[in-house]
């Protein structure tokens, strides 16, 4: 699946995320969620332009809830970065390319 953000639910988020040998950006988003879908594209081109380095995904929290609630999520889009299993970074909102990109490179 190299270059597209990955599918994370409730059930793969351990061994995706929590286990990847490398950092990991997860996008907690919702269909329903306006400023999800403006931030959609920048994780495809984060997902297409790290796809060796960095886990990206995008989990529905409508669909998954319980992945949701544990990391608190309480407004979308979140994108929370993990690194060895914990969590690095947390992202509310929007947020431009270059700021994410910044986060990701002080990880790698």
């Amino acid at each position: 699946m190299a270059g597209k953000a990955v599918e994370i639910t409730d059930s793969n988020f351990e061994s995706t995320v929590l286990q990847a040998d490398k950092p990991a950006l997860v996008d907690f988003w919702a269909a329903w969620c306006q400023p999800c879908r403006a931030i959609a594209p920048i994780v495809e081109e984060l997902a297409a332009e790290y796809a060796d380095r960095v886990v990206v995904g995008k989990l529905d929290v409508d669909a998954n809830r319980d992945t949701a609630v544990k990391y608190g999520i309480q407004a979308i889009p979140t994108l929370l970065i993990v690194k060895n299993g914990k969590e690095a970074d947390r992202i509310v909102g929007r947020a431009d390319k270059a700021v994410l990109a910044s986060k990701l490179d002080s990880l790698l």
